[in-house]
């Protein structure tokens, strides 16, 4: 006799499994031991279900079986082992269809036949990227299943509290980084193979930002930043100018370098220029020259250099703008020439590193103040590449750093991440700090459950907040228990500021940031009161739910001496995962779920006419709240390109109103075919080429042609992104 398995595929009849499933339901009844089922009994039923096989006029299959051997159990009275073997099968049904459940979304992800670009800055198509996302969901149903509590798991299969970066919470690493790079490039370091020695160059040093953003990348699933690459390079410009200066005197004066002399020396020394003009001169040039080369080499290897599976390039930031020695001068100027260089054959816009010039009074930004040109050159290069973004060193969030120590100006992480006071005795300390992990509060799934009340929805946004600080701290002592080993270039160098080895990694995470992130206050304000934040009635309702956020956030600080934040989440790909899990619970609802994304955490609609200052006042008021990191930026035409007091005033004005981190964006396409850089319609208007490239700023970081790279909830937003216009100066 043969049967049919699940598959289709016929097997020979073996009534020992059906002895078997009987027997294992037997032992695991709930009765007593001396009221189970005797051997004997178990194989009758056995050959009962077998007669009734024979019987049957076609070939049995699995389910026939199965249901036979329910009746026959019911049949002779042994109800309790018919429980057992009911739930045994129900056991083994849900755990088949899981398997064939994950084997389909497998398939789906090794074919990429289901393409979702979650993430813009990977390929899903690629033989990486296929490899990268199968593992990530496999990795995810197992951090679900075996890594959480079951509160943590029902509040993020309800939409309730997202869990970011599950497949990365399955392995235990953490998120970003703000890396010590003076420390690493004056010591050198160790990697698996080999060991870095100092670097003795501004060329070397630049080349080992590239390599160590890239080595540190594959440690983490974030970001990886340089908060103040200005000042980091000075060193090393003291000593190519050195050097240059040495060949300078041997080959044009014939004469060797002092005694007194030394590396250390400032290139604006008067002794360097007294002893030999022609020398300095010459020494001058080609530091200057070869720190632009350095920097284009560094520009050029953070966009090829793919680190991660999916041809993805590291998540690189770099913080400069407010070292005015002419050391720190030079390597700005090169920064910005660099980015408004472009790089490649047709100088495109330079995904990477996200550049961020730090605005500090007295510094850069009123005519007079000693960086206050660079800064001219800084907004040239938003206009034409829209980095750099502005970090707001004055920012009162950053109050206590120390005004002689850069590693405390104010700095982000690219998309926003930022660090704020920690309370383990690092103060403003931003070097050797990160986001060890966010989630986020999905907040227009919480005023639906409240039924769109106000008060119902406040009481259970404070349960959800305390609910998402437990999550945090099951993932936080989960990272806590890895193996330093797993990021043995992290922990060995210093990466990571205050490990101790014999108190194990938890006595460096603990500096880090536990982000407490939310979505959709617009959609929130939407259901409770018809109104969002752009009214005199919604902004007051924001600042009592971004209130809250921070009160608790503060409270859990202290009560657990662990660094929470409020996280302002750039949801690049959980604005459209999270609409698409709430219009299937609650439908289509006007000004809510009647797009495909959620409204950026705190942000004004894109679709609102307002102009940029209006934005700017609107945000600022809320952007006070968060430690853990916001961004505010504006919509501006592209013929704001050739105003750059325009934008000037646009910067300043964010700068004064408080606002910690501002970008600008403006349509950046250009033409694959000539190179054209603007605003292109169908065709270029140079050579008519429609091979466009249409770059947009996807989070706080760029990314490719969005129509490609975004995912549809993003591809809707920008598309629906209203030009902040109506301004006079213009």
């Amino acid at each position: 006799m043969e049967i049919i398995k699940r598959n289709g595929v016929k097997e020979t009849f073996n009534d020992q499994k059906i002895f078997n499933a009987i027997y294992k339901a037997n032992q695991n009844a709930e009765v007593k031991p001396d009221d189970r089922m005797l051997d004997s009994e178990i194989s009758a039923v056995t050959n009962r279900v077998v007669a009734k096989c024979s019987a049957m006029d076609k070939i049995p299959g699995v389910e026939d079986i199965q249901d036979f051997v329910e009746e026959e159990l019911m049949a002779r009275g042994f109800h309790a082992v018919a429980k057992a073997y009911i739930k045994y099968r129900y056991l083994h049904t849900m755990r088949r269809d899981r398997y064939e459940e994950m084997m389909e979304i497998v398939r789906d992800k090794v074919t990429a036949s289901n393409v979702q670009n979650q993430n813009a800055n990977v390929d899903e198509f690629s033989f990486g990227g296929r490899m990268g996302e199968t593992s990530d969901a496999i990795l995810k149903n197992y951090a679900l299943e075996y890594c959480m509590s079951k509160m943590a798991r029902e509040n993020h299969l309800n939409n309730e509290v997202y869990i970011h970066d599950l497949s990365h919470y399955a392995l235990g690493d953490h998120n970003c980084l703000s890396v010590p790079f003076d420390h690493l490039l004056a010591t050198g370091f160790n990697t698996r193979q080999t060991d870095v020695r100092p670097a003795n160059s501004v060329n070397t040093a630049f080349q080992l930002v590239a390599v160590i953003f890239q080595l540190q990348s594959l440690q983490q699933f974030g970001g990886v930043s340089a908060t103040h690459l200005d000042w980091t390079m000075v060193p090393y410009v003291k000593k190519s100018f050195y050097k240059h200066y040495r060949d300078g005197l041997k080959y044009l004066d014939e004469k060797e370098m002092p005694a007194d002399f030394t590396n250390e020396m400032s290139i604006g020394d008067e002794k360097y220029k007294e002893y030999s003009p022609k020398a300095y001169k010459f020494a001058y040039d080609m530091t200057e020259k070869e720190t632009f080369q350095a920097v284009e080499g560094m520009y050029h290897n953070l966009n090829t250099l793919q680190s991660r599976s999916g041809n993805q390039l590291p998540f690189t930031s770099i913080n400069y703008g407010t070292c005015t020695s002419p050391e720190g001068r030079m390597v700005i100027k090169a920064l910005l020439e660099a980015s408004i260089e472009g790089v490649g054959r047709l100088h495109k816009t330079a995904i990477f590193p996200c550049g961020i010039f730090q605005c500090m009074k007295g510094v850069n930004r009123r005519e007079g103040d000693p960086n206050y040109d660079l800064f001219q050159l800084a907004l040239k290069s938003t206009a034409k590449r829209l980095y750099p973004n502005y970090a707001n060193v004055d920012w009162s969030g950053n109050a206590g750093y120390d005004i002689n120590d850069p590693r405390t100006y104010f700095s982000t992480m690219g998309c926003r991440t930022a660090n704020g006071w920690d309370i383990n005795g690092f103060g403003q300390m931003k070097d050797g700090r990160g986001n060890i992990c966010p989630t986020t509060i999905i907040m227009p799934t919480l005023a639906m459950e409240a039924d769109r009340d106000v008060e119902k929805f406040m009481a259970l946004l404070d349960k959800k907040i305390h609910e998402a600080k437990d999550m945090l701290l099951e993932r936080f002592e989960w990272i806590c228990s890895q193996n330093p080993q797993s990021a043995s270039f992290m922990y060995e160098n210093g990466l990571m500021s205050g490990y101790i080895p014999s108190e194990g990694i938890r006595s460096a995470l603990k500096h880090g940031t536990l982000a407490l992130g939310q979505l959709g206050l617009a959609e929130t304000l939407q259901l409770l009161i018809g109104k969002n934040q752009t009214t005199e009635e919604g902004m007051a309702l924001a600042k009592r739910i971004e209130g809250l956020f921070k009160q608790r956030c503060a409270e859990f600080k202290e009560e657990y001496k662990l660094n929470f934040g409020v996280y302002y989440t750039p949801a690049e790909n959980l604005c459209y995962t999270a609409m698409k899990n709430f219009r299937k619970k609650y439908g289509v609802i006007e000004n809510v779920s009647d797009k495909d994304y959620f409204t950026n955490s705190i942000h004004v609609p894109v679709w609102e006419e307002v102009t940029p200052f209006e934005k700017i006042d609107i945000e600022s008021q809320l952007t006070g709240y968060s430690s853990a990191g916001c961004i505010t930026y504006v919509e501006l035409d592209s013929s704001v390109k050739h105003n750059t007091k325009a934008i000037e005033t646009v910067v300043n004005y964010a700068m004064d109103h408080d606002i910690p981190y501002f970008a600008i964006n403006i349509p950046n396409d250009t033409c694959l075919e000539c190179g054209y850089t603007d605003e292109i319609n169908e065709c270029c208007p140079m050579c008519g080429s429609k091979k466009i490239r249409r770059l947009r700023r996807v989070t706080g970081y760029l990314t490719g042609d969005y129509k490609t790279n975004f995912n549809l909830g993003k591809q809707q937003e920008t598309e629906m992104r209203t030009k902040h216009t109506g301004i006079e100066m213009f």
